[in-house]
């Protein structure tokens, strides 16, 4: 069977004969039947497919899916979260600007932002998460092109007041990005609450499988680049036929500057396979994602009334300082990972991770499986004392990924695990 790939160019609805599933395109390149077709084709990429490096006939199924889920106009997939997080800030910043950032993310955020990003002449202005309206505004500068933050940090959990960062972002002139990993669409839709860009690592949730590594970026349409603040939008790009890309894609301008820049530059683009297997992850989102606050509710208040437990942090427990936001932007739950600190401190929280036999010590998270880690000894590593505290992390806590298996058989890990400290 033959698959045109301009069928899958504007999003695979099978027809009659055709697979229910989406096709995986197993190819780098696209015939077209004149030279003239595939100029206009690099003048407009809109037309069609150009190559695998800028987009995939299965990519690009699966890139309209996720848009559709957040409510955005248009989105880019990525070979890991991380790219994804890379290419959603140099797409409108570079050497000589600063940005925003909640000091509550990831830690290979943080790496990325502190240390990466300062080599690239690229300055990050961090603030808590907390911080007031009036202390949020003052972080601004004259050159700061964006604000960034987590719905649901990795591993704090503290939860992203979204409202009261995009208002200061548009107050600015500048867009809101919202990491919505943890959230996911099912749990939370930044867009609606003002963010103008969102991104993920499809690595954890969407995939659900740990089966393959990827990221999304996608763009709400929404942020009128036109204030003044992004010439790189707004005047002709000379590395892409001196396109002018408010002019030409009004409808998405961000996401094809994304593509036809940086994606052609860095390569970071999904294989089709991947492609194919996040999909296969993506439909199965709202059933999983269900259960995973269902079993994560119950552990929680299992930890929480353990006295060999310093503290829970999980924003679904009522008595947690966020559950106010988390019954305003995320009524339907808050993911499946719980923080917990083990009286102790440190050698007795590894000593307690070592003696799990159900959970895997993993660096992963938000899995089917239940996966545990140590972020002050894994994805933390590299960050110094002072940033540890300021991400919400100490030597004692826990970060746990409640999985699907029965609840009754994760309690039962934990308690074991317990007797032996």
């Amino acid at each position: 069977m033959k698959i045109e790939t301009q069928c899958l160019h504007e999003g695979y609805t099978p027809k009659n004969g055709e697979p229910r599933v989406v096709p995986i395109v197993q190819s780098t390149t696209y015939v077209y039947d004149s030279t003239d077709e595939v100029a206009a084709v690099f003048d407009d990429p809109t037309r069609s497919l150009i190559y695998s490096r800028f987009e995939n006939p299965t990519t690009d199924a699966v890139e309209k899916k996720i848009a559709a889920l957040e409510g955005g106009a248009a989105a880019m997939c990525t070979s890991s979260g991380q790219a994804a997080t890379l290419c959603s800030i140099l797409n409108i910043c570079q050497a000589g600007d600063s940005f925003i950032s909640s000091t509550s993310i990831y830690g290979g955020t943080i790496n990325l932002f502190s240390i990466t990003m300062k080599k690239l002449g690229i300055e990050c202005i961090y603030v808590d998460p907390d911080c007031t309206e009036e202390e949020l505004n003052a972080a601004f500068k004259p050159n700061t092109k964006l604000v960034f933050g987590e719905t649901i940090a990795n591993p704090a959990l503290t939860v992203l007041d979204i409202e009261k960062f995009a208002n200061a972002a548009h107050a600015n002139g500048v867009p809101l990005i919202v990491d919505n990993t943890f959230a996911t669409p099912y749990l939370c839709r930044p867009i609606e609450w003002g963010a103008d860009i969102v991104i993920h690592s499809t690595s954890k949730y969407m995939d659900g499988h740990a089966v393959q590594v990827g990221g999304v970026i996608v763009d709400s349409g929404k942020f009128d680049w036109t204030q003044g603040k992004f010439p790189c939008m707004t005047e002709p790009d000379e590395s892409y036929h001196g396109t002018v890309y408010t002019e030409k894609y009004p409808f998405a301008p961000y996401i094809v500057k994304a593509r036809m820049q940086l994606m052609r530059d860095f390569g970071c683009y999904p294989a089709a396979n991947s492609s194919f297997l996040l999909n296969l992850g993506l439909e199965t989102l709202p059933v999983r994602m269900k259960q995973y606050v269902e079993n994560a509710k119950i552990v929680a208040k299992y930890l929480d009334e353990n006295d060999k437990v310093e503290s829970v942090f999980y924003p679904g427990l009522e008595g947690n300082k966020y559950y106010p936001l988390v019954q305003k932007y995320l009524p339907l739950g808050c993911s499946g990972v719980i923080s917990f600190s083990i009286k102790g401190g440190r050698d007795t929280a590894v000593r307690f991770m070592d003696s799990l036999k159900l959970a895997s010590n993993e660096v992963h998270v938000a899995d089917i499986r239940t996966c545990v880690l140590h972020p002050a000894s894994a994805t933390h590593r590299q960050l110094t004392d002072e940033q540890l505290a300021a991400a919400g992390i100490d030597g004692g806590m826990i970060r746990f990924s409640v999985g699907l298996e029965n609840v009754e058989d994760i309690l039962a890990d934990l308690k074991q695990a317990f007797d032996k400290i």
